[in-house]
């Protein structure tokens, strides 16, 4: 039977299923959020040791400005008021991304939520926010030198560093595609591409996909 370390998510939809449901696309990112938290707490139930959500993308920036407002004070006001829940949970909050190019008061209660929660022990939830990987990528490469590039020693300066790769990548939406996330972790990573928009996203949908991943065999290169 498979080990499962990691899984991560592309919460595709969101914005899709707030216009096909209520009108307006911010409804959508209000669900995916109450979906995220849902999703945690399965994970937590399931025993899943990290679980990584791509919240922001460095490419989201060229969405509406209203959107993008509303989807950082949806953030900001969620830690805000459950901070206290998630670190009772123990749940630990690591930020993979630029922070530095995010407002200043998310960039505060992010960095609050990070320092209250590092000794949470019940599960790792990576947020990437204004993440792109082809940028971590290159700032890896800025930080080594050119001599000294190895698979560890790239490891070692990405955003994901002594986290483990990813067993399993979930896409809800329908897109079969990566989209700029984790690149080089999804190396060997099993995919799975769902038709259903991200706040549909349930308990059975993430239990099937993990019952399926237990059952294949990983060859990883070999045979």
């Amino acid at each position: 039977m498979n080990k499962l370390n990691h899984v991560a998510f592309i919460m595709d939809g969101n914005g899709r299923w707030g216009k096909k449901k209520k009108g307006n696309r911010n409804s959508g990112h209000y669900a995916g959020v109450q979906t995220v938290k849902k999703v945690v707490e399965i994970s937590i139930k399931l025993k899943i040791p990290v679980a990584t959500f791509y919240v922001f993308s460095t490419e989201n920036w060229k969405r509406p400005k209203t959107e993008i407002n509303f989807l950082f004070n949806l953030i900001n006001s969620y830690f805000k008021s459950e901070l206290d829940n998630v670190i009772k949970n123990g749940i630990k909050i690591n930020i993979i991304g630029e922070l530095s190019g995010l407002p200043s008061k998310l960039k505060s209660i992010l960095k609050e939520t990070v320092k209250k929660t590092k000794k949470n022990k019940k599960i790792l939830v990576n947020l990437a926010l204004n993440y792109g990987s082809k940028r971590e990528l290159i700032s890896a490469f800025k930080k080594i030198k050119l001599k000294k590039i190895t698979e560890k020693n790239l490891n070692n300066y990405l955003y994901t560093k002594k986290i483990p790769d990813p067993d399993i990548l979930i896409r809800t939406g329908g897109k079969k595609r990566l989209s700029n996330f984790m690149l080089w972790q999804l190396a060997y990573t099993e995919l799975y591409f769902l038709d259903k928009l991200w706040p549909d996203f349930k308990e059975k949908d993430l239990k099937k996909v993990l019952n399926h991943y237990l059952k294949i065999k990983r060859n990883f290169g070999g045979i």
